[in-house]
């Protein structure tokens, strides 16, 4: 093994020695030391992936097995790395942004009991995410695709004694066993149509695959496999109709609402697609279905956002419409433009989801924007990354989100896929409402009259809620006459660290990422779609686009909606009141989010507990205890009381028998005779 392969190794078992230390001897090496070997962890993982990546850029790739579990037939189970472009991208970005956040964790979570146990866990995730994008074959794929599903678990239920984290958590499980089960079939089908889990293998077999139909319906089997991959993709990076887990996983703490949300679990649906783009490329049909969910989730979710009071929800539904964006992106065959905007949106999403945290302890953990106002004066430096954070949201030219959202919107332009007229509505829609929903938040939380510190009625706690011990006085929210008050500098630190790439990271890392050769050889696009192409074209450096930005339709519908939100809620509050009373039916089902929630428990959970009932009455009730036990046992008394009329203990009736057995037997023995 080379000194660069064990480098490779280095950066998964970094965090995972940490996870595995502070798990199990938490106890053993005290607060402070579970949070220094699990930031060490993760620090030597960055380190490393610095290096990886410069060894990439200087040409150099890996493609190769680092262990064999085992074989069965043709196909082998192992453990690999495929170490390329779009992998050590992953690779910053994960570690990067876990690194923020395990830092900011000392902070937030100073006073939880379950302290040890938190960084444990996150340092887990961080593991299994890199294990995903680190893998050469399905197999490995699949591994780290459940391990962040299951860690994930465990962090959103973190606070297991309330039982909204623990109907969240399991919410969680099971919406993404729905996504899995397709992801599943999909590797199923490959591993017996193609005879490989090994990437390459498999993509080098790509037109024998889309040359085959399925033997039993007659359908393209590449589409089938696509289609069955993406589901799995739904899941996991949130798409509708399996979208319903995410807002709900709020209830874990901020930090891994930070590190679920920007970084990892809803990203690897993305990653995925895009290292699948060689299989994905040969059908259009699938492309279109990718297309037309992701416009979708885009331009609804974010409709969804505008009603929420809740501070940490509002991000939550941003991300859910930036991962319709980047979804939209690989339905239009614009790969790179999909990991681009995954790159920049991991930064300043993090940094608005640990932001939203900054003011929730700042707020001694009330999360109702109705409760807060004016706080830029007393938290200066959670209020400027905020803005940041937001600008970058809404792609404000020059900003890190304007070169990655801009690029996407301009290539659902350029495209000619089925569905693509449709997409272009969502996506230019969903600029509006996206400006409008986050600076309603900025507006909200950080300007106009300060409404803390007062009895209020809106306690709606459908987030975060640290544990009681955090708040000396155990209630949340400000008590009458209390300020809030800047966060510590672990809290500050990663948010001006996270603040600087929001700004900056899509200004230098455009040209290469999607109109250089970042991506040559890794990220394949058919030549029947135009994907970046014509974008190409016409770009001439990342100011040129950004001064041609600010005469473009997305632009005007941002400020358009930063204005409105301004007037709505600075000038004119009753004005949305009016609209709330007037629309009440279209807020009802804003605020019920489609009704999908009360459509699974209906049908799916009700379906099941119908399934159950019959189950329990017919199967176990009337059949294994009715037929199979208490059946047994009358037959057996049944067939006791029968023969108990033979059994007599009298001598003559034996001999009785014995004589009549006698005659029977040589009556049959002389008519066979």
């Amino acid at each position: 093994m080379t000194d660069m392969q064990k480098l490779y190794l280095l950066v998964p078992l970094a965090p995972l020695v940490g996870a595995i230390l502070a798990g199990l001897f938490g106890k053993a090496i005290g607060r402070a030391g579970a949070h220094i070997v699990t930031i060490l962890g993760v620090a030597v993982a960055l380190a490393a992936s610095v290096v990886i990546f410069q060894d990439v850029q200087a040409g150099n790739t890996f493609n190769g097995t680092v262990y064999t579990w085992m074989k069965s037939g043709n196909l082998t189970f192992e453990v690999g790395f495929l170490i390329d472009s779009l992998t050590v991208m992953m690779m910053l970005v994960v570690t990067f942004v876990s690194l923020m956040v395990h830092i900011y964790t000392i902070g937030y979570m100073h006073d939880d009991p379950g302290y040890q146990r938190f960084f444990s866990y996150i340092s887990l995730f961080t593991f299994s995410m890199l294990m995903l994008v680190m893998s050469n074959n399905f197999l490995q794929l699949f591994f780290g695709w459940e391990a962040v599903g299951l860690v994930s678990y465990l962090l959103i239920g973190f606070w297991y004694e309330r039982p909204t984290a623990i109907y969240a958590n399991l919410k969680a499980f099971l919406v993404n066993r729905v996504g899995d089960f397709g992801f599943l079939l999909g590797i199923g089908l490959i591993a017996a149509y193609a005879g490989s889990l090994d990437y390459a293998e498999v993509f080098a077999k790509g037109s024998e695959l889309a040359a085959q139909d399925m033997a039993a319906t007659g359908w393209p089997l590449i589409t089938a496999i696509c289609i069955c991959l993406f589901i799995g993709a739904m899941g996991k990076s949130a798409q509708v109709p399996l979208h319903v887990w995410l807002p709900d996983s709020m209830e874990g703490p901020t930090p891994i609402s930070a590190l679920i949300h920007a970084a990892t679990m809803v990203t690897a649906g993305i990653f995925m697609v895009a290292r699948m783009s060689p299989l994905f490329e040969l059908s259009d049909v699938a492309l279109s279905f990718v297309l037309v969910i992701g416009a979708t989730t885009a331009l609804f979710m974010g409709f969804l956002g505008i009603v929420q009071n809740d501070v940490k929800r509002v991000v939550a539904y941003s991300t859910l419409s930036q991962l319709g964006y980047m979804t939209v992106a690989l339905g239009v065959s614009a790969y790179s433009a999909a990991v681009f905007h995954l790159m920049t949106h991991a930064f300043f999403k993090a940094l608005l989801f640990l932001g939203a945290g900054s003011v929730i302890i700042g707020m001694h953990h009330d999360q109702d924007m109705r409760n807060m106002g004016g706080l830029w004066k007393y938290m200066p430096i959670t209020w400027i990354t905020s803005l940041l954070g937001s600008l970058a949201l809404i792609g404000f030219p020059f900003f890190a989100g304007f070169y990655s959202k801009d690029s996407i919107i301009e290539a659902v332009h350029a495209s000619h896929i089925p569905g693509a007229g449709y997409a272009l509505f969502c996506v230019l829609a969903g600029v509006f409402v996206t400006a409008f929903y986050s600076f309603r938040m900025y507006f909200l939380v950080f300007h106009g009259k300060e409404r803390f510190g007062k009895n209020h009625a809106h306690h709606d706690h459908q987030g975060d809620h640290d544990d009681e011990e955090v708040s000396a006085d155990h209630h949340h929210g400000l008590a009458p006459g209390q300020k809030p008050h800047e966060s510590p500098w672990v809290v500050t630190l990663p948010l001006v660290l996270l603040a600087v790439p929001s700004v900056i990271i899509g200004f230098f890392t455009i040209e290469p990422m999607l109109f250089g050769d970042w991506f040559k050889g890794v990220i394949h696009v058919g030549s029947n779609h135009v994907g970046l192409s014509e974008l190409a074209e016409h770009f001439h450096g990342p100011v040129a686009m950004a001064l041609h930005g600010l005469q473009t339709a997305p632009f005007w519908l941002a400020m358009g909606g930063v204005v409105l939100a301004w007037f709505f809620y600075m000038v004119r509050p009753d004005i949305p009141a009016a609209i709330q009373r007037t629309f009440r039916p279209v807020h009802a089902l804003l605020e019920n989010k489609y009704f999908f929630d009360r459509f699974n428990e209906i049908v799916f959970a009700g379906g099941s507990r119908l399934i159950g009932k019959g189950l329990w009455k017919v199967g176990d009730q009337a059949i294994i205890d009715g037929v199979a036990v208490n059946g047994t046992a009358r037959l057996v008394g049944w067939v006791a009381q029968i023969s108990r009329l033979f059994q007599t203990g009298h001598l003559y009736q034996y001999a009785f028998a014995m004589i009549i057995g006698v005659f029977i037997l040589l009556t049959f023995w002389f008519n066979l005779v």
